[in-house]
């Protein structure tokens, strides 16, 4: 059985950082992308940064040159350091990775969320 572990979350003033952290365990035979995502209440989960196992990533506009999506491969962990948090950021962050137990196929996992206010 995989599981997704977050921690880091938190209440923050604008202009802190947080650092959130995501690691997988369980039977594990390869993880392929690594990725976080946000949901405010109300509103659709949207993706705000994702990791290749190669190590390529990609961000939403609304976090470029704020968060960094970083992975530790040994450690099957991936992070998200956020600076210059603003109020908007304000959301249950969830972490998500695509893995296989075995060779041959893959599937989504998701962690609990954890969430991150930002007060102005």
């Amino acid at each position: 059985q995989v599981q997704l572990v977050e921690s880091g979350g938190g209440l923050v003033q604008a202009g802190g950082s947080l650092r959130l952290s995501c690691a997988a365990s369980g039977s594990i035979f390869s993880i392929n992308a690594m990725g976080w995502y946000r949901q405010a209440p109300g509103k659709q989960r949207e993706l705000v940064a994702v990791t290749t196992s190669g190590g390529s990533t990609n961000y939403a506009d609304s976090v470029k040159g704020r968060f960094t999506i970083s992975r530790d491969n040994a450690k099957n962990t991936v992070y998200l350091q956020m600076n210059s948090l603003k109020p908007e950021d304000t959301c249950v962050y969830y972490c998500n990775a695509d893995i296989s137990v075995r060779a041959g196929s893959s599937r989504d996992y998701w962690g609990q969320g954890t969430q991150v206010t930002v007060s102005s």
